[in-house]
């Protein structure tokens, strides 16, 4: 009972609703526009929770065999790092996610396009096999991108581009219109926010193994970025919005503005541990956009 408190604890379950935020608001985009498979939609957020534990898990390996998490660190301790489970333990958990992550993709495809043999589902297959190795390299390996600094570009990618554009294609089958850019951008934005809250709380601890854009701005800068990443993620949420037919219902997730004005203001008020509150904050302001923006468009139909 013990390691498997352990466990859950690595798999950090206070993440998912940031990794689902991207896909949820995919799916629902694409229910706005075409008949959606519920069995598709309810494979994609698997795979997704599959992916972002992997990466949750592999992360915390990779720190803990690179020295970044010391006992100065500023975040939560861990599993691992807490030292109730084994780096071998580890090991075999990662590689159980790296099955359930296969699994959870060839069963998502399957469900959507009846067919793991189409033009279609090959390149899903190719963009999975990416995730994969992107998760698992983000701290893991001799030369991380996650401690050259690379980390918002990953997060920017797959929490952005790939979780809402990916969803919304695998769920309607298309793309029909160059404007789902910006949800997918705005997803992206929010999201490499998260990272970098977390890298603004550890900037201490970090600074002796890795190289993160919060070392690189400074305090004031970092803290500069992340307003930037939050105003632009607004913008283009609005902006999608405005290029749509009006209608009331489409600016429902505006609702959720006070919670990100309490973020910035906190995370300009905030250092190291007392930062920590702001990670969830961001996590639920950003699941609870998704899902109004989402249903907006949803309700709009009815």
């Amino acid at each position: 009972m013990r390691r498997i408190k352990a466990a859950l604890r690595s798999m950090r379950l206070r993440t998912l609703p940031l990794s689902l935020a991207g896909v949820l608001l995919g799916i629902l985009l694409a229910t706005s526009d075409f008949q959606v498979s519920l069995v598709a939609a309810l494979l994609i957020m698997l795979t997704t929770v599959n992916l972002q534990i992997l990466s949750n898990l592999c992360n915390e390996l990779g720190d803990v065999l690179h020295g970044t998490d010391r006992a100065d660190r500023q975040g939560p301790q861990y599993g691992l790092n807490g030292g109730e489970l084994s780096i071998g333990g580890m090991k075999w958990l990662i590689g159980i996610f790296v099955v359930l992550c296969i699994a959870s993709g060839l069963a998502m495809i399957w469900a959507s396009f009846g067919t793991l043999l189409s033009l279609e589902a090959i390149c899903l297959m190719m963009l999975g096999a990416a995730a994969i190795g992107g998760a698992m390299k983000y701290t893991l390996g001799r030369n991380p991108y996650g401690y050259r600094g690379l980390g918002d570009v990953y997060v920017f990618l797959f929490f952005g581009l790939v979780a809402v554009l990916g969803s919304y294609f695998v769920a309607a089958h298309t793309i029909d219109s160059w404007w789902l850019i910006l949800p997918a951008c705005g997803m992206g934005f929010f999201s490499m926010g998260v990272l970098n809250v977390n890298n603004i709380r550890d900037m201490k601890s970090d600074a002796a193994t890795r190289v993160t854009v919060a070392i690189r701005l400074g305090l004031r800068g970092a803290r500069i970025y992340q307003t930037a990443l939050i105003v632009a993620g607004w913008a283009c949420m609005l902006a999608y919005c405005l290029l749509r037919i009006f209608d009331p219902w489409h600016y429902l997730f505006v609702l959720t503005l006070p919670l990100y004005v309490i973020h910035l203001r906190g995370v300009w008020t905030r250092e190291d541990r007392a930062l920590d509150p702001m990670l969830p904050l961001l996590v639920i302001s950003t699941f609870a956009l998704s899902l109004l923006m989402g249903l907006g468009f949803v309700v709009f139909l009815l």
